[in-house]
């Protein structure tokens, strides 16, 4: 199956910042990765329903939370399969798990929607 690896997340004091990373890779039984459509970044705080944080396709079309939006930066490099969220100015209603997300990705012999295990974004006031 396909994996997402992410990383970045930490206890940082409101007004700090933090990168993510999410790095998108295939196994000997999916085979490689030919193209993922859109991924993105989720969060989940406790007690929340999981939201959306910010979205990106492979042709760059963007799509933030507005609760972020002036703050957070997603971007992605798609010859690595990889994205990152740039958040700056965090406030302690940012924190949550945040989880990498990657729609329509197709492999060799494989075609679905991937989540990654989360990593956990602590600000503290």
């Amino acid at each position: 199956q396909v994996q997402l690896v992410e990383s970045g997340g930490a206890l940082v004091q409101a007004g700090g910042s933090l990168r993510l990373s999410c790095a998108a890779s295939g196994s000997i039984f999916s085979g490689r990765i030919f193209s993922i459509n859109t991924m993105g970044w989720y969060r989940q705080a406790p007690g929340r329903q999981r939201e959306l944080v910010a979205t990106i396709t492979s042709g760059g079309d963007i799509n933030y939370a507005d609760s972020v939006k002036g703050r957070f930066t997603i971007s992605r490099d798609n010859a690595k399969n990889t994205i990152y969220l740039q958040m700056n100015n965090l406030k302690p209603e940012d924190t949550a798990a945040y989880y990498c997300n990657a729609q329509n990705v197709v492999t060799t012999s494989l075609r679905g929607d991937y989540w990654g295990q989360g990593t956990q974004v602590i600000v503290s006031s």
